[in-house]
């Protein structure tokens, strides 16, 4: 059977990540608040922001800050897209 949660993003019951996404309070907490469909959503997000700021995802500050975007994407305010960016068409 399926993990189900009330997802957050959502606002509504979906089917949820198979494992947390990662280890640690943020990973647990995502895998109990998130839908797969969101965290795709968030996955999208999360490459616009890596192409727009030019990050490097093995660097450690590079990591805290998608760490941040992604708290405040799902259980924040949302992570805003950088003023720069122009949707592709």
């Amino acid at each position: 059977m399926a993990h189900m949660v009330k997802c957050i993003k959502l606002g509504r019951e979906a089917e949820g990540l198979d494992e947390p996404p990662f280890d640690g309070e943020l990973g647990q907490k995502i895998y109990n608040n998130v839908s797969k469909l969101a965290w795709e959503q968030w996955q999208e997000h999360m490459k616009m922001l890596l192409n727009e700021y030019r990050l490097q995802p093995w660097k450690k500050d590079h990591q805290e800050f998608i760490a941040q975007q992604m708290e405040a994407y799902f259980f924040g305010e949302g992570s805003e897209r950088p003023k720069e960016y122009v949707p592709p068409q």
